[in-house]
């Protein structure tokens, strides 16, 4: 079995995803890059490795029990251990007023942003209890900050939506009780900053490598790091 730090990354063939995957994988470790659509996803995992990096494609899509089951086996069969658990995969969800917004509008953003990494967690729990030194880290956003959200510094500059904001505040709350729950493991819960990915049409102002700082400096905490906190890149965020 390797000795190298084992790390599977959701929804990783493209943006913060991929990052995260070059930067770990560059840094010597064998990484799963996971994604739904195989053929971004193998040709992702082509790409990062052709400078001798350890990185594998990983069919998975967070939305469907059957595919996260399957890719759970594939890692359990290859590596026999998960050390690092980097739940990335998200959508934006819908982007009309909250008066407008349905109930039935919001299913699909918490399908992905939410459910999925339930069940991602659910799936990879033995392989990561089998690790000397687990981690999970849940991609977050400020946006599912309330104390963020209601600072009146960020007033009229943010649009008010239902589905994306309410689905990272629930992701949160995930990791706070998985913190709180999951005995040796370091959970922890990041927000990338306003990054230019294709979640919000490359505005941000933020690039890919200043948004992953926060999500490598999580993902290589030692034994003794942080569980149960918010963090960017240079600090604690509030709840």
């Amino acid at each position: 079995m390797t000795t190298s730090t084992i790390a599977l990354v959701t929804g990783a063939n493209k943006g913060l995803g991929r990052e995260t995957v070059r930067r770990l994988a560059g840094s010597g470790w064998e990484v799963f890059l996971a994604a739904r659509d195989a053929d971004r996803g193998a040709r992702a995992a082509a790409e990062l490795s052709a400078d001798g990096a350890t990185v594998r494609f990983l069919p998975l899509d967070v939305t469907a029990p059957e595919s996260v089951d399957a890719a759970a086996e594939l890692v359990r069969a290859t590596a026999g251990r998960l050390d690092v658990l980097i739940n990335n995969a998200a959508v934006a969800g819908p982007d009309t007023h909250p008066a407008e917004t349905q109930a039935s509008d919001l299913r699909a953003v918490f399908e992905t942003n939410v459910f999925g990494p339930v069940r991602v967690v659910t799936a990879f729990l033995p392989l990561l209890r089998a690790s000397a030194h687990p981690r999970i880290v849940m991609v977050s956003s400020g946006m599912g900050s309330i104390a963020t959200i209601t600072d009146p510094r960020w007033k009229d500059l943010v649009r008010p939506t239902l589905g994306y904001p309410a689905s990272k505040a629930a992701l949160n709350m995930l990791t706070t009780v998985y913190a709180q729950a999951l005995d040796g493991i370091r959970v922890n819960a990041v927000d990338p900053g306003f990054t230019a990915t294709d979640l919000n049409g490359h505005t941000g102002i933020q690039t890919l490598e200043q948004g992953t700082d926060a999500i490598v400096q999580l993902a290589t905490i030692g034994p003794e790091g942080p569980t149960g906190g918010f963090f960017d890149r240079n600090g604690i965020v509030p709840w």
